[in-house]
């Protein structure tokens, strides 16, 4: 009796474990950078979309800082850019606003709004799309000029640095911590579909019902690509 009872403890820990882990959010983690073509593309025509349609079944991290390079000068780091000051400038004002606005259903479609301007500084952008939104900006451009936005740059900066394998462009994407070509192409195909494969819980939202597999599944995908 005691030993059934124990063996249906044990069943039950199983099952528990395995739906648990089965319905973990597909982690995606996107490294850009601001004023970046190819990266503005990206999280227009798919990353936000995406996020829109399967955000429930996604854990979504921005790490705004691409190819720039870094170096402490005092107390504080500076950032130089391929694109120049500006560039620098906008990684750190969406750095700032994913740490001061903290809700990613906020933070990403402010960002969204700023990468969708064009030939616009992006202080003057985050102003517009703040307005837009409703979003109190001061704060923002406050830390994206001060020794706090630097520090969260560098953040940034420490993670894109610790890729494996290390990032030869961008936008460079991960999949539940794992870069490959195949990953980052099909991402910039169809990212939507890319997450619903990944998925393994039993609930998925409705936007991954209508599409198609593909015969390659990437959920066993775990080995990086050097």
């Amino acid at each position: 009796m005691i030993v059934g009872r124990r063996l249906q403890k044990v069943y039950q820990q199983c099952k528990d474990y395995i739906q648990n882990t089965a319905n973990v959010p597909v982690r995606f983690t996107l490294y850009y950078e601001s004023l970046c073509p190819a990266c503005k593309d990206f999280f227009i025509e798919q990353l936000y979309e995406t996020f829109q349609k399967v955000g429930s079944i996604m854990n979504l991290t921005l790490v705004p800082y691409g190819n720039a390079l870094e170096q402490k000068i005092g107390d504080q780091w500076v950032f130089y850019c391929q694109g120049g000051k500006q560039q620098c400038i906008g990684n750190v004002i969406e750095t700032c606003a994913i740490n001061i606005l903290k809700n990613i259903d906020v933070y990403l479609p402010f960002i969204h709004c700023i990468e969708n301007y064009s030939g616009i500084q992006p202080s003057i952008a985050a102003q517009g799309c703040a307005s837009q939104m409703n979003i109190d900006v001061a704060p923002i451009l406050k830390c994206s000029t001060s020794k706090m936005g630097s520090d969260l740059e560098h953040q940034m900066a420490v993670k894109t640095n610790a890729l494996q394998p290390r990032h030869t462009y961008v936008p460079w994407v991960t999949l539940n911590g794992v870069h490959t070509k195949a990953i980052q192409q099909k991402a910039v195909d169809d990212l939507k579909q890319l997450i619903c494969e990944t998925y393994q819980g039993g609930y998925k939202p409705v936007a991954c019902s209508s599409l198609k597999r593909s015969v390659r599944s990437y959920k066993l995908d775990n080995k990086p690509e050097i």
